[in-house]
């Protein structure tokens, strides 16, 4: 997807080069007013989630997150776009100093389970109404919808035991809410987060997601540990919590994933 010419006169673009960014968006680091930046663009349909995702930036750098800002969003002919201060990121990093800057979010309490408006995890629109029951928010806005959505992709589940949520009542934290290592890096300056799908919610919800898809090194939880311990009982909860994000993979990407969702329920039916 090549940017537009009314795009390119809109931001003052004066060059473009392809960049990585995921699967979703087409990315290009650009220059605009002699300064390096970081477009994502892709058809108008995406301009809420452009939306969301400023919205979602701006909330990490506001408790003390190291993120890029956002600079500009909106729609371009048929296009969204989304433009990101450029961040030069390198390879490896402190994983330690990144435990204790997510621990320093964590501790900023929210009035209430949610979030200020709906936004996305992956292409999958998220729902953030307030809520002040955390077991109650995790049933009806994560666990129902995303096993309504598998029926209606054909997979036949049934919803997971909510019992280890019972006597659970964790403060509101402020939550990355897609926290994989693909949404971690680092600069010379040290460990920045991106991409967020933020709420106020349990923040173990964060800390579970780390361990998917790879994980973080050893480090990054012991300094997590140290700065923000967590209570007893994660090692069955975070269970719970990665349904959530593999439900979601299982609708986005198909039944490769199902395998792993039924392991995990397992697991859950189990506990």
């Amino acid at each position: 997807m090549p940017i537009p010419a009314s795009l390119r006169a809109e931001l003052g673009i004066e060059n473009a080069a392809p960049a990585s960014g995921g699967c979703i968006h087409q990315c290009y680091r650009v220059r605009t007013g002699g300064a390096a930046r970081f477009l994502k663009l892709n058809d108008a349909r995406f301009a809420d989630a452009f939306a969301a995702e400023a919205d979602g930036l701006e909330a990490l750098r506001a408790a003390g997150v190291a993120a890029p800002a956002p600079l500009s969003h909106g729609v371009s002919g048929n296009h969204a776009y989304l433009l990101l201060e450029f961040l030069e990121l390198r390879a490896g990093g402190d994983f330690a100093a990144l435990g204790r800057m997510l621990a320093g979010a964590h501790r900023k309490a929210g009035p209430r389970f949610g979030w200020q408006r709906a936004n996305y995890i992956g292409t999958t629109p998220q729902a953030n109404g307030w809520c002040d029951s955390w077991a109650r928010f995790w049933l009806e806005q994560r666990m129902r919808p995303q096993i309504a959505l598998a029926k209606r992709n054909g997979f036949d589940l049934e919803g997971p035991p909510l019992a280890l949520l019972k006597n659970h009542h964790p403060q509101p934290s402020l939550l990355h809410g897609d926290l994989w290592s693909g949404n971690a890096g680092f600069t010379s300056a040290g460990p920045v987060l991106f991409d967020p799908a933020v709420y106020y919610g349990d923040r173990e919800a964060d800390l579970a997601m780390t361990e998917l898809f790879g994980g973080f090194p050893r480090e990054f939880y012991a300094a997590y540990e140290a700065a923000y311990p967590l209570e007893r009982g994660y090692e069955h909860r975070k269970h719970l919590y990665n349904l959530y994000h593999l439900l979601n993979h299982l609708n986005l990407f198909g039944g490769g994933y199902l395998s792993q969702v039924r392991a995990t329920l397992g697991l859950l039916l189990g506990s």
